[in-house]
């Protein structure tokens, strides 16, 4: 899975979104449990992600980058009598490739303290995240909210350029890298990324994008930045609004967010619940 950054509106209202209901958030057709094994298999355990190469072994998954970027460990399968060899295995692995990685740990990943080992090994544990997924159905309001009249599909490379400035001018972080890879993706698989923004007076003020995951039934929603001074317009509604919509269109079924704890109110109304919670564990410094 792919970390997001949502910022918090203080306000939903917008044309089209009246009438939402607390108890829109369910699990559709089955159970919690049986949405988490259909969440692991399909986006941890057999996901493929462009720009990296997917490798499995008998005790993880990981996925490799071609571009020197940061690589991951998106599932494992250690118990508590071999995760301290595995962690071990793995720092070495990554230490010959002269990369840095990071370990996804999901709450419900055995053994229980996974996480605490992995921070006795030296790894940076990030703070929780949740993972929100919300099950889309017809008549959801999400798909039948008003399109915002400023919001704009995002497709060439200016537009990318545009979102990395927005991005840089709110978490004051560089994020050319991901600018990068968002036109490398666009160009390499143009149908599974769609990116889209709020201009105002030919500015870019809010933007969010989302992947189709090949093989899944699920979508990932990234972004949804909004500039100071143009927050609480509902423009995090609208682009939430667009995604949903593009992924129903395309035959997804389930939206997913790794949301922070600012992001998951807003979310909550509009339907999303909380499959587990996510945990960046980085490694050593001396891995890079």
């Amino acid at each position: 899975m792919r970390k997001v950054e949502v910022l918090y509106e203080k306000h939903l209202v917008y044309i089209g979104f009246s009438g939402i209901k607390k108890d829109e958030g369910r699990w559709g057709d089955m159970g919690k449990d049986a949405l988490i094994s259909k969440f692991h298999k399909e986006l941890r355990q057999y996901a493929e992600v462009e720009g990296y190469i997917r490798e499995e072994t008998e005790h993880v998954v990981r996925h490799i980058s071609q571009f020197g970027e940061k690589s991951f460990i998106i599932s494992s399968n250690v118990t508590d009598g071999n995760v301290e060899k595995v962690i071990e295995q793995e720092l070495t692995y990554f230490r010959k490739l002269h990369q840095a990685f990071e370990w996804k740990v999901y709450s419900y990943d055995k053994p229980s303290n996974l996480m605490e080992r992995l921070a006795q090994q030296g790894f940076t544990i990030e703070d929780p995240e949740a993972v929100m997924v919300l099950t889309l159905e017809a008549q959801h309001a999400l798909l039948l909210a008003t399109t915002h009249p400023q919001l704009k599909e995002i497709t060439d490379e200016q537009g990318i350029q545009d979102i990395v400035k927005l991005e840089d001018s709110i978490w004051h972080v560089s994020h050319l890298e991901m600018g990068i890879r968002l036109w490398r993706d666009k160009q390499a698989i143009p149908e599974s990324l769609h990116l889209y923004g709020i201009y105002e007076d030919n500015q870019l003020v809010s933007a969010a994008w989302m992947y189709t995951e090949n093989n899944s039934s699920f979508v990932s929603l990234w972004g949804g930045s909004t500039l100071p001074d143009y927050r609480g317009r509902g423009y995090y509604s609208a682009l939430l609004a667009a995604r949903a919509k593009k992924a129903f269109e395309k035959g997804y079924r389930y939206l997913t967010v790794d949301a922070s704890p600012m992001s998951r109110p807003i979310l909550e109304k509009f339907g999303f619940c909380c499959l587990a919670y996510a945990y960046a564990c980085d490694s050593p410094s001396h891995n890079s």
